[in-house]
């Protein structure tokens, strides 16, 4: 297993740097699952973009799955290493099934009428990290669960503002498409030429009120999880929310630019989360019920056994 795990840290260091630096709070054990399941996440995700067939690439990730669920993972060492989490954790079958479901829909070049069907496909691609994640944490209350998804839609959506341009150029767009629509938006000629306008500001800006709206919305969430592990999900929480703050200072323009933060600014939030953590609000008597196109996640999780 060694090898194998060690296979999933190199894939995690190169895949993603926000989520790496996210990871070095929390404790080992954790760490050493999250790094399995993120590698799975990013060479599922890459087979997907990278194939020239990705209705056959999402078909081979199917029967991945079907083999590591049955404890005979193919001889990858990511699924022999997610085959044992799986197994070790009870993890929920659906949240990989609606994660898959989300590479088919980007392989389709599926767009977003209304805001609620972009949430709708934010739970796929990330809210699904989030459930498992917290499951790994040892969290499978519903009301755990649907915080988590909260924060995976608004980490989702801080992505979805910053690459709007990068995605253009790829024919992609994500944006609910009814904003277009109701303002008489000609978005086809738009994405033969992409460029920075007013209106787009306005989109961009809004989207990034959803987020900020679920940012809060999660921490409540965060103070249920078990206290080695919050300064890690409260660092994740801040610095994807950084990257909104810094699209803003920029005036919101995310085609001709792209907003990052800088390794220092990384740090300064590992640094924030790591005090912040145990000065979050407690979490409340009476819920807030979860994202409606988040339920059959939480449903799915109830429905599987616990350890």
């Amino acid at each position: 297993m060694s090898g194998d795990a060690e296979r999933c840290r190199s894939i995690l260091r190169r895949g993603s740097k926000s989520f790496y630096a996210a990871s070095l709070l929390l404790p080992r054990r954790v760490r050493e699952s999250a790094t399995v399941f993120y590698a799975f996440c990013r060479i599922a995700d890459d087979a997907v973009d990278d194939s020239e067939a990705p209705k056959h690439a999402i078909e081979m990730l199917r029967f991945r799955l079907d083999h590591l669920f049955a404890g005979r993972p193919q001889p990858h060492p990511v699924d022999r290493a997610l085959s044992h989490l799986v197994a070790r954790y009870d993890l929920p079958r659906v949240a990989f099934d609606a994660l898959i479901e989300g590479f088919v829909w980007d392989a389709e070049g599926r767009r977003y009428r209304t805001l609620s069907d972009l949430y709708g496909y934010c739970v796929r691609v990330a809210s699904t990290v989030g459930v498992v994640m917290t499951i790994l944490m040892g969290e499978r209350r519903p009301e755990v669960l649907a915080r988590a998804c909260d924060l995976g839609v608004a980490m989702q959506l801080t992505n979805i503002a910053r690459d709007v341009g990068e995605d253009a150029a790829r024919g992609r767009y994500y944006l609910p498409t009814e904003w277009a629509e109701e303002s008489g938006f000609d978005l086809e000629a738009w994405l033969r030429a992409p460029t920075f306008s007013a209106q787009m500001r306005l989109w961009i800006e809004r989207l990034l009120r959803e987020a900020q709206g679920l940012y809060e919305r999660s921490e409540v969430g965060i103070s249920d999880l078990p206290p080695s592990c919050r300064p890690a999900i409260l660092a994740a929480r801040r610095i994807y929310a950084d990257i909104g703050a810094r699209l803003a200072a920029q005036g919101y323009d995310s085609i001709s630019q792209r907003a990052y933060t800088p390794p220092l600014g990384k740090a300064l939030r590992l640094i924030e989360a790591f005090a912040g953590a145990f000065l979050l609000p407690p979490s409340s008597p009476s819920p807030l019920p979860p994202l409606p196109e988040a339920a059959f996640l939480i449903e799915g999780v109830q429905a599987t056994r616990s350890p």
